[in-house]
């Protein structure tokens, strides 16, 4: 049987692949977080007056630092959440990616616009800061994610709370003193070990001017709740149950490893990781069982060794709770061609899986799998496909796989989905846009659209 220790504190270091609780924090107290609330304020207003051209030179600092102290943040997240270090450097090399993206295109991104006057005169937009932001953060990405927040709204001129997922306060910590070392005026960029009652006093206050979470759907209700009654905008990046489409004419060999590196990248713990899996008859037996066979070859191993492709999973909670969505959708006739079980040894550990047969009724069918559970089902033709992918509540991303790009964009068309990758899994990049629709979210990070969540667009007119 595994064994694992409990934490005193709500914020603390506990390894997923020992079962051990290595380092624990205190809670932000409430006379802490009136002055964190009093200092980003107080920075936001010498800030938003900043030139662009400092603000962007922080950036890059920013960047570089990560880029110095790359293996050692990859470790930390390897003990706060199980993830391979070889994966935990791909997301440092991300994160400088971001910072050096802003960096060199915020100037362009703030540009007044001109508009058309029909009245004559002249008219512009321009694009100002709207003050202290609060950063709602999960643990399975903890420096891709603050970095799609943080480098946009700070190249802007906004300051920033940061409220990360309580597993991982160590790299927390580690990010805000790299912003301190850039350079990065004091009280820009803030952390704060917040409980939810005191995220909720957060966003009531005045001097908070909006909201970005990722994490779940039930959070981000939350949220936008307490948010909608203090008037703030928010962004919100939820769940995904994200389709993976493989139709003819196909390259089989690719389409099987897309989806295996879109399904269990990072243990299967991302937002916009394959999930459903659906493909037609005519490549469907030749797909399972290469794709089965691919799985039945992954190995867990230590996330620390430089080797190892997949870990536990972030928590013992979180292998229960797939497991019991796993054990639910067996019960009622699905069938497991790989894994389906949890590994008996200490910490979180799932076995990589395949489940077929998942019909409407099970949990599996409509909940989110969060972790290394591929679903593939087999339809009849396009029609079907698209279907069976748009019948989610959710709408992150999807994938098509499919030779014909004219045919692949027209699917992707029908794709009730924020972004759709064609012939690739779904991924991110630090000039594309990320975000969702129906229960997935709304708002859009990376990119230019990054830069006009959280801004002024003011008209300033003048009559001639």
């Amino acid at each position: 049987m595994s064994t694992v220790q409990t934490a005193t504190s709500a914020y603390a270091v506990f390894n997923p692949a020992t079962g051990k609780v290595e380092k624990e924090f205190d809670q932000t107290s409430d006379a802490e977080i009136a002055d964190v609330l009093a200092r980003s304020h107080t920075a936001f207003t010498s800030w938003r007056r900043s030139k662009v051209e400092d603000r962007t030179a922080m950036l890059r600092r920013v960047a570089d630092l990560y880029e110095e102290r790359r293996d050692s943040l990859a470790a930390m997240v390897t003990r706060e959440m199980g993830k391979p270090v070889n994966q935990a450097q791909t997301e440092i090399d991300l994160v400088t990616s971001i910072y050096r993206f802003y960096a060199e295109k915020a100037p362009e991104f703030l540009q007044d616009e001109e508009l058309d006057v029909v009245a004559g005169g002249t008219a512009i937009i321009r694009k100002e800061a709207v003050g202290p932001l609060l950063g709602i953060m999960p643990w399975n990405f903890p420096y891709y994610q603050v970095a799609r927040f943080a480098a946009p709204n700070l190249a802007l001129g906004n300051t920033v709370l940061l409220k990360p997922a309580p597993q991982c306060p160590e790299s927390a910590l580690a990010m805000e003193r790299i912003f301190a070392d850039a350079g990065l005026p004091v009280g820009a960029y803030i952390n704060v070990f917040a409980s939810n009652d005191q995220v909720a006093d957060i966003i009531a206050d005045p001097r908070i001017q909006g909201v970005s979470l990722t994490g779940s759907e039930r959070a981000g209700a939350a949220v936008a709740e307490i948010a909608g009654r203090n008037l703030k905008k928010v962004v919100l990046e939820l769940g995904g149950s994200d389709p993976f489409l493989v139709l003819g004419p196909v390259d089989l060999d690719r389409a099987v490893r897309d989806a295996s590196a879109g399904r269990f990248f990072n243990a299967g713990q991302a937002c916009n990781a394959a999930k459903r899996i659906i493909v037609t008859e005519e490549h469907y037996d030749a797909f399972v069982e290469k794709f089965t066979a691919q799985v039945n070859a992954l190995e867990l191993g230590d996330p620390a060794d430089p080797k190892t492709v997949m870990g536990p999973l972030s928590s013992p909670q979180a292998a229960e709770n797939l497991a019991a969505q796993v054990e639910d959708a067996v019960a009622q006739g699905a069938t497991i061609l790989a894994g389906g079980n949890r590994i008996e040894r200490d910490g979180a550990w799932y076995a990589p899986t395949v489940l077929t047969g998942v019909t409407e009724g099970m949990r599996a069918y409509s909940e989110e799998l969060f972790g290394p559970v591929a679903v593939v089902y087999k339809v009849t033709d396009e029609d079907e496909a698209v279907a069976l992918a748009n019948d989610t509540d959710y709408g992150l991303s999807a994938a098509v796989e499919c030779d014909d790009e004219e045919r692949a964009q027209q699917i992707a068309g029908r794709l009730d989905a924020g972004m759709v990758y064609i012939n690739e899994p779904s991924g991110t990049a630090a000039e594309l846009p990320f975000g969702g629709v129906k229960r997935s979210g709304f708002g859009r990070e990376l990119g230019k659209y990054g830069m006009d969540e959280f801004v002024n667009k003011k008209l300033i007119r003048v009559k001639r």
